[in-house]
C-alpha cells in the first residue's frame, strides 16, 4: 500500500506504470485496487522486504518519495480478525485501519491513550502494527489523520478505510471473518 499517490494532484503514478513496476521486481499475478496505491501480488522474502523492494523502485524509476507498507495475507486475515470494532453495531463506512511499518514504542501508544479525550467521538486502538479507527464524523474531519499518528508515534503509516481492507483481503482469498453481534 502506497502512501499520498494520486492524493490532491501530487505523486501521480498510473495504476499500468505501478503494475509494470512491480512486475519488473520478479513479483508475480500483480493487480491494483483503485487508483490510490493499492497493489496485490504474489512473490517470495515477506512483506517488508518487498514493501523495500517497492519503495525504492519507485524512487529510483519514478524519482518520488513514497512510503510503501505491504501485508500479506496472513497478516491481512489477522487485520480483519483483530477489529476491536467487529462486534459493535456501527456504520462499517466509520471504520479504519492505519497500518503502521512498525510497532510503535509502548511509551508513545500510552502518550496517544492518555490524549484520547481530545478526539470527540473518534476511538481508536492500538493493536501491534495496526491502529483501528472508529470516527463517526468521517476520516476527512479526524484528529487521527496519518500525519498526526506518525508525528506522535514515530513510525510511517498509511491509512485505508474498512471497504478496502477487507477487498484487498479478499482479494487475496483472505475470507472475512463471521461478524458476531454486538456486545
Amino acid at each position: 500500500m502506497l502512501r499520498s499517490i494520486n492524493v490532491g494532484g501530487r505523486n501521480r503514478v498510473a495504476m499500468e506504470d505501478l503494475r509494470a513496476l512491480v512486475a519488473s521486481i520478479g513479483y508475480g499475478h500483480v493487480a491494483t485496487y483503485l487508483q490510490s496505491g493499492n497493489v496485490i501480488f504474489t512473490g517470495r522474502g515477506g512483506s517488508r522486504k518487498a514493501a523495500k523492494a517497492i519503495e525504492e523502485r519507485i524512487t529510483a524509476d519514478l524519482g518520488l518519495s513514497v512510503p510503501v507498507l505491504a501485508r500479506n495475507s496472513s497478516e491481512l486475515a489477522g487485520v480483519l480478525a483483530s477489529t476491536p470494532y467487529g462486534r459493535l453495531d456501527v456504520d462499517p463506512r466509520t471504520l479504519h485501519v492505519t497500518l503502521l511499518d512498525a510497532a510503535p514504542a509502548p511509551t508513545d501508544v500510552q502518550d496517544l491513550v492518555e490524549r484520547a479525550d481530545g478526539f470527540g467521538a473518534d476511538r481508536f486502538e492500538v493493536i501491534g502494527t495496526e491502529i483501528y479507527l472508529h470516527c463517526p464524523g468521517g476520516y476527512g474531519e479526524t484528529k487521527l489523520n496519518n500525519g498526526y499518528l506518525e508525528r506522535r508515534l514515530g513510525v510511517r503509516a498509511t491509512t485505508r478505510n474498512w471497504r478496502t481492507v477487507t477487498a484487498l483481503a479478499e482479494r487475496c482469498g483472505v475470507e472475512r471473518p463471521t461478524p458476531q453481534s454486538p456486545v
